[in-house]
Parts: structure tokens; C-alpha cells; sequence
């Protein structure tokens, strides 16, 4: 994919490097302004429009430049899930700037996962967030090291170096293949880790696969994709703080739909509101005034965890209710209530029984009456509180 009113020259270049190992191309156009120049694309951009609903021309009328790219992407993705569904391509790749490198990155999400994607940028650098070019997908973003304007030196390099990376990819992929029917979901973040390393082997001897999702606001939202996919059995979702974020409105935001999808797809799940007791934000110089007064917890240079104040501890709790009370499968809730994160512990930098109690009083008081909540004196990160979440996920299961 390429904006070929613009990128002709090293599109053309890319096209040709590929052919050259035997590979079969399909150029599309999602250009804008002009015409391509020296490359005849397979699917034109009045093609991509008329994909997306309308003409070029109309795109063309649009009185920003980002209403026409949002028409482009919607074509772009048409096309792209068609030519998947039909067995016609096995990667796809793409160079550009600000706005092609977001259109086509934008176009490859309703690729499956394991597809080969690459996207060559020069805006994949410096402080930026990468959430517009990966999405929830396992995209390779590329920097480009220079602007995608001719072949040069330098430029030339970065292209062949990346014609050979979907030429590999391509070449050695093989569609991603989940094997039985015992996967098991589970969000963690480093703070429940220990928990984590008592929940996993249990399961594994009973011959479940399970299967770890970093719940960074990007994972939840991955993990839900997959159970929409049908892919897990059950879910042990250990680490719901991305409730949190979304909440206040910080780092590890899933979106306003976290916590929803196993309960329309009727999925058991074992809920523990590990880490809700902390929302991430950046280094502790950076941190915005109106929470610099919070508790917090040292986690890495990179990432501060602040504590959330009572009142956002009780609306967390609502949000719990509102979600799992519409659930179509079994649920069951542990509450550790001697702390649900590290710093949350008794003498941790964030610990608020306060607000804790908030938490769990507002969960037990919201909660539909056919939803069992198992209340034990522990920490999150202790093995009582592991046995229980196994030995309740087992029940679900069927299992002795």
C-alpha cells in the first residue's frame, strides 16, 4: 500500500525488489492529490473510494485533509480483508509519512494476527505513541532514518533491509493456529507476578495452555479480541487496572469496553481486581500537578503508579458491577484483602485501606446475588489466594 500521488519512485523500488525473489505483488493506490508517476498500481485509488462508499472526486472535495484519509482508510480496509479472505496476499508492506504511514497501518489492523505487517516510517521515533501504527496487532514499524522522499544512500539501505523482512516473512508464514481446546486467559502486570507464577502450573498439569496478556491497556484489549475469536475456554483476569487508567484517563487505558466481552461471549471467568488499586503514569518529574499530591509507587524510570483516591476507588467498583452483572457465563470474584498490588500491601507506598474497603463494600453491595464473591484475608500475591482462584476456575471447568 502506498500513496502513490507522492511515493511512486520508492514504491516502484519496492515493488521491483520483491518481484526479484519470485514473490508475486499487488500494488494499491491510496493517494489523494495526484496520479501516480512510472507505476501502474493493481488497484487504482478511485478504486480504494469506491471501495469505501464514494469517488475520488468526493474525496477530493473534503474540506480537511483528515476527512479524506478517514474515506481512504475505510476502502483501504475493504480491500485489504477482501484480497486476505481470497487468499491473495500473505503480507503486506508499506512506506510513508504522517499520513500514509497511519492509512495504511490503519488498513493492515483487520489483518489476522500473525500476518506478516510491516510499515516503514520516519515518524516511528522520538516521543511518540505507537498506538496509531500497532493498534492490537503484531506490527513491525520501521524508522525510515530519512524522509520516504527518493532513493538514495541512506534511503536505499532502509528500503532493501525492508523488502527483505516481508520477503522472509512472506515467504515463511504460515497462518496462526491455536491448537486445542484448554486456553486459558489470564492479564498480569509485573506487580502480580508472583501470583501469577502460583496460577500457572496448576493449570498446566491439568493440560491447560495458559496464556498471558500484559494488561497495559493495549493487552486487555488484545485478550478480548482473541475471546472474541474464540480462542479461550475460560479467562483469570488477574489484572484489571486497566479499568483504572481508562477511568482517570491515564497510561494503561483499554477503552470503554474492558471487562465486557468474555460476558457476552458466555465465558467463565475469575475476576481478582488485582492492581485496581493503581493507575501508571510517567517518570516522577512528569507527572501532572493535579495528582502530584497522590501516593505512589517507584515501579521503573519509566513508569510511576499512583494511587487513586476513594471516591475513583468506588466508581471503579460501579464499573465492575455494571459490566459483570450483564455477563451471559459463570463469574466468580476473590478479593485479596490485605492488599491488591505490591505497593497496596500493609506499610506499601500506596496502601489505603480506606479506599480498599470502598472498593470492596461497593462491589459486594452492587453485585448481581447470583455472582460469588470469595473474600480472603491475603494479599494478591499470596498462594491461598492463587489455590482459590485455581480451585474456582476448575469448577468452572468441570474439573475434580
Amino acid at each position: 500500500m502506498g500513496t502513490l500521488d507522492t511515493k511512486s519512485q520508492e514504491i516502484k523500488y519496492l515493488r521491483d525488489r520483491i518481484l526479484q525473489s519470485g514473490l508475486g505483488v499487488i500494488v494499491l493506490d491510496n493517494g489523494v492529490l495526484g496520479e501516480p508517476q512510472g507505476i501502474v498500481p493493481d488497484i487504482s485509488a478511485r478504486e480504494t473510494a469506491i471501495a469505501a462508499g464514494t469517488t475520488l472526486d468526493e474525496v477530493r472535495k473534503k474540506p480537511s485533509r483528515g476527512e479524506a484519509i478517514d474515506e481512504m482508510i475505510r476502502g483501504c480496509k475493504v480491500l485489504v480483508r477482501k484480497l486476505c479472505e481470497e487468499g491473495r496476499i500473505h503480507g503486506a508492506i508499506s512506506f510513508g509519512g504522517a499520513e500514509g504511514g497511519v492509512m495504511a497501518a490503519a488498513a493492515m489492523q483487520v489483518l489476522p494476527p500473525g500476518f506478516p505487517k510491516i510499515v516503514i516510517t520516519p515518524l516511528a521515533s522520538g516521543v511518540r505513541p505507537f498506538g496509531p501504527f500497532v493498534g492490537i496487532r503484531d506490527m513491525m514499524v520501521m524508522h525510515s532514518l530519512v524522509d520516504i522522499v527518493g532513493i538514495n544512500d541512506i534511503s536505499r539501505t532502509i528500503f532493501d533491509n525492508a523488502s527483505a523482512a516481508i520477503i522472509g516473512m512472506t515467504k515463511n508464514y504460515r497462518p496462526m493456529e491455536i491448537k486445542g481446546q484448554k486456553n486459558v486467559a489470564l492479564t498480569g502486570l509485573g506487580t502480580v507476578q508472583k501470583a501469577l507464577n502460583f496460577i500457572c502450573p496448576p493449570l498446566r498439569e491439568k493440560g491447560y495452555q495458559p496464556i498471558i496478556f500484559h494488561a497495559n491497556g493495549v493487552g486487555g484489549r488484545i485478550m478480548e479480541d482473541f475471546i472474541e475469536r474464540k480462542t479461550f475456554c475460560g479467562v483469570i483476569d488477574l489484572s484489571t487496572n486497566e479499568l483504572t487508567d481508562h477511568l482517570v484517563k491515564a497510561f494503561h487505558d483499554a477503552g470503554p469496553h474492558r471487562l465486557e466481552v468474555a460476558g457476552k461471549m458466555g465465558i467463565p471467568q475469575i475476576i481478582i481486581p488485582g492492581c485496581v488499586d493503581f493507575f501508571a503514569v510517567g517518570p516522577v518529574d512528569t507527572i501532572p500537578e493535579k495528582w502530584r499530591d497522590r501516593k505512589k509507587y517507584y515501579h521503573n524510570p519509566a513508569y510511576t503508579l499512583l494511587r487513586p483516591i476513594p471516591e475513583e476507588m468506588r466508581q471503579i467498583a460501579e464499573e465492575f458491577c455494571r459490566k459483570l452483572n450483564t455477563a451471559q457465563g459463570p463469574v466468580r470474584i476473590v478479593l485479596p484483602l490485605r492488599g491488591m498490588s505490591i505497593g497496596g500491601l500493609k506499610g506499601g507506598s500506596t496502601y489505603d485501606p480506606e479506599g480498599d474497603k470502598i472498593f470492596f463494600e461497593t462491589l459486594k453491595r452492587g453485585l448481581h446475588p447470583n455472582i460469588p464473591i470469595f473474600e480472603l484475608d491475603c494479599h494478591v500475591n499470596e498462594e491461598p489466594l492463587a489455590k482459590k482462584v485455581v480451585e474456582e476456575f476448575f469448577k468452572l471447568m468441570g474439573e475434580t
